[in-house]
């Protein structure tokens, strides 16, 4: 049996999180023994004249209209469409634009050259926003181990396991002392898990890259607000680096 076709594409990032998966080293060869890279710019000069994807894979936010398009175009051509890292899966960072007006942005951006045709700008929007988006790997980058797994699950035609319960969970699994404990603001009640609680575990609270759970538990986290006598807007507060369009958190 022939191996699924896998493409990478980038838009709107840093390009980290493909970076992930270029510091693979060994272990990305035992994925390519399982799938086909057809196209990667960041790891690869061939660009496959077949637009058909088994998987195609995008990394980064949607800030153009053209953007949309393209996006549009590799969706139609893939079986499989995941997003990969917080760009993509959530719109990232770079959603930090759109608290501002698009005419300021470009102002700031591009100085006396903002009003030229080819420097146009819009909203900012994660993938599924723009099409239908299959499977999402999260993070600000991508945990590598995770990526294996989604990969690996849907070449062997397998449902990844992607995890929806918060990061709390992999704090007290690591024995982890709370951030709260520390006089800081964790968002690690409400952000779903799967990197291993890696900011908490290495002194720093959790940002909250990895997106909301899919049905925080918004009573579980005002007790914790309420012990450490914080308020809802010290929490939404950490929201705006990474989840601009999730502060609907409230009590």
């Amino acid at each position: 049996m022939d191996k699924p076709r896998v493409a990478i594409f980038d838009f709107a990032c840093c390009e980290g999180c493909q970076l992930q998966i270029v510091d693979l080293e060994e272990e990305i060869l035992d994925l390519i023994s399982i799938v086909q890279p057809v196209e990667w710019r960041e790891a690869m000069s061939e660009k496959s004249e077949e637009r058909h994807f088994d998987i195609a894979i995008v990394e980064g936010s949607i800030t153009r209209p053209e953007d949309e398009e393209r996006l549009r175009v590799i969706r139609e051509g893939a079986d499989v469409l995941v997003a990969l890292g917080a760009c993509a899966a959530i719109g990232g960072v770079n959603k930090l634009k759109n608290r501002f007006p698009m005419d300021d942005v470009r102002r700031t951006v591009y100085g006396k050259s903002a009003d030229m045709p080819h420097l146009e700008t819009a909203p900012t929007k994660a993938a599924h926003e723009v099409v239908k988006v299959d499977y999402k790997i999260h993070g600000c980058p991508i945990d590598h181990k995770e990526f294996i797994h989604v990969v690996r699950s849907l070449a062997l035609g397998r449902e990844p396991v992607i995890p929806d319960y918060p990061v709390c969970v992999e704090c007290k699994l690591r024995e982890n002392v709370c951030r709260y404990e520390y006089g800081e603001v964790c968002l690690g009640p409400i952000i779903r898990a799967g990197c291993g609680a890696r900011c908490p575990s290495n002194g720093a609270w959790c940002f909250g890259c990895r997106g909301l759970v899919e049905n925080p538990n918004v009573p579980a986290a005002m007790e914790v607000m309420e012990k450490y006598k914080l308020t809802v807007e010290d929490l939404k507060s950490r929201l705006k680096l990474f989840n601009n369009e999730e502060e609907s958190v409230n009590a």
